[in-house]
């Protein structure tokens, strides 16, 4: 097996990418991947070598991502909007070989002292003449074709920088049965298929754009519109002009998309499934798109270690709030602080085995100790609940959790109430010190358009729907809230603040 195989089942001329208004059909592409691959083999990249590509979303990625995985090498996608430290620490952590470099990226990768990294043998750029390398993209494309290498589901084939369920980045180990194992889970919803044209905004370097995007989408003979940055005007251009059916997006997305006013009703007429996934949905949006634009909004929920998927909502009848359910070939259970199932109806984290539990992080063992079982579940940090139809509902992150004078908070609790007020667009709370109470709450609060709210005024709303130790003692607002690449909030920079 090899996960690059996942394009080989498909027509010659069914289109496989749309990338900077150029279709490339899956025979197009699978000659590409086939020339690009002897041209890594020739410049010696070989089965567990790592390969770091500083590329966003495009047809260089995908070609060069199918080609390292049917060598047997490991891709290592990096964020090209990484400042020139963030990458050279990320490639010497991986030991990396080979480093690809689109234009974007160039003046960072410009500033990376080659000497201290030392395992780096060969830098590529994506384009000629945009920055100094060892040689460009098309030179590969010269190479003798060569076809994919079989490997054992467990050989590695992407390290993915992530925070884990806690603590700094660090690089988790996912194997070609992982990545394979959570697409063959995905193909058991009524999620992607054949012939559905995919938005394809989410990043390449994030494991959601990784998998789901592109993984799922190539293997089910889809066709994939790779979109390089978002912004709603030019989006809403795209989803009509190609005729998108499928929109997979974090709840950055969407929350953009139902606050444009100018956009036509219509906007996503020819859209049959709209995805949510890496971080929780506010649910007053959800509600906001089905009455602006008649999009029903399907959640999913899942973390790179999982690769990524765990839930979907996707076919599912929608319960607003839920993450859907648990997908076929893999098990979860809501485990309470003592290690034991929680009662029916009872928070507890959420822990999940199956073939598509990562491998552990990289040279980490104590880490990885901390999230992996030595029986193989993955405790995800992540607290939730079940219903009596077996939906998931997020609560919070374990590491988030807030406890005022003993009793817990959960940060995305207080949340939902704040964007409930009329005049709330975003908030993100946090726990801080506090002299009595052991931590109090602290909101930070991005006022609509014209909105005047008082931090008395927030305060008074909260207590007028929770509990009083929940209630922020602390207002303060801003312009924009920390988010990452994939949406989610950034908690621990507002703690820092």
């Amino acid at each position: 097996m090899n996960l690059a195989q996942i394009i080989d089942p498909h027509p010659d001329d069914r289109v496989a990418i749309f990338s900077r208004g150029r279709a490339t059909t899956y025979g197009a592409l699978r000659t590409q991947v086939q020339h690009v691959r002897g041209g890594l083999a020739r410049l010696g990249l070989a089965k567990g070598d790592r390969i770091a590509l500083v590329c966003s979303n495009g047809r260089y990625f995908v070609d060069l991502y199918l080609a390292a995985l049917g060598l047997g090498a490991v891709v290592v996608p990096l964020n090209p909007a990484s400042p020139a430290p963030e990458i050279e620490r990320e490639v010497l952590t991986v030991g990396a070989t080979v480093v690809v470099v689109e234009p974007s990226a160039a003046a960072a990768w410009s500033q990376v002292d080659r000497a201290r990294v030392p395992s780096v043998q060969s830098v590529i750029a994506t384009e000629t003449g945009s920055m100094a390398a060892d040689l460009a993209f098309d030179d590969l494309l010269g190479a003798d074709p060569m076809g994919p290498i079989v490997v054992d589901p467990d050989d590695l084939a992407v390290l993915m920088f992530t925070s884990g369920t806690a603590g700094a980045p660090k690089a988790a180990m996912l194997s070609h049965g992982n990545l394979l194992a959570n697409i063959e889970q995905g193909e058991s919803t009524d999620g992607i298929v054949a012939g559905d044209i995919v938005f394809g905004v989410l990043p390449v370097f994030h494991i959601f754009g990784l998998n789901v995007v592109l993984g799922l989408s190539l293997a089910r003979g889809a066709t994939v519109v790779l979109v390089q940055r978002f912004d709603p005007f030019t989006a809403l251009e795209t989803i009509k002009d190609r005729q998108i059916t499928v929109i997979p997006g974090a709840p950055p997305l969407w929350l953009a998309f139902s606050h444009f006013d100018a956009a036509p009703a219509d906007s996503f007429a020819s859209v049959r499934l709209a995805l949510s996934g890496a971080a929780k949905m506010p649910e007053e949006a959800t509600l906001r798109l089905r009455e602006r634009f008649g999009v029903t909004l399907f959640e999913g929920y899942g973390l790179t270690e999982a690769s990524p998927v765990v839930t979907s909502a996707a076919g599912l009848p929608v319960k607003v709030g839920s993450v859907g359910k648990v997908l076929a070939g893999m098990q979860v259970r809501i485990v309470d602080e003592h290690g034991d199932d929680a009662l029916s109806g009872d928070h507890g984290e959420v822990w999940v085995k199956g073939p598509n539990v990562f491998r552990g992080y990289l040279e980490d063992p104590i880490a990885t100790a901390k999230v992996l079982s030595a029986d193989g579940w993955l405790r995800t940090g992540d607290i939730a609940v079940t219903d009596d139809d077996g939906y998931l509902y997020l609560v919070d992150r374990a590491k988030d959790l807030i406890i005022v004078s003993g009793f817990n908070v959960y940060p995305a609790e207080v949340e939902e109430v704040l964007l409930e007020h009329p005049d709330v667009a975003e908030v993100g709370v946090v726990g801080v010190p506090h002299p009595h109470h052991g931590e109090a709450v602290k909101a930070f609060v991005v006022l609509n358009p014209g909105a005047a709210a008082h931090e008395d005024t927030l305060i008074a709303w909260c207590g007028e729907h929770l509990a009083r130790y929940k209630c922020p003692t602390k207002v303060l607002f801003v312009d924009e809230l920390p988010r990452n690449v994939s949406g989610k909030l950034l908690r621990r920079s507002l703690a820092d603040s």
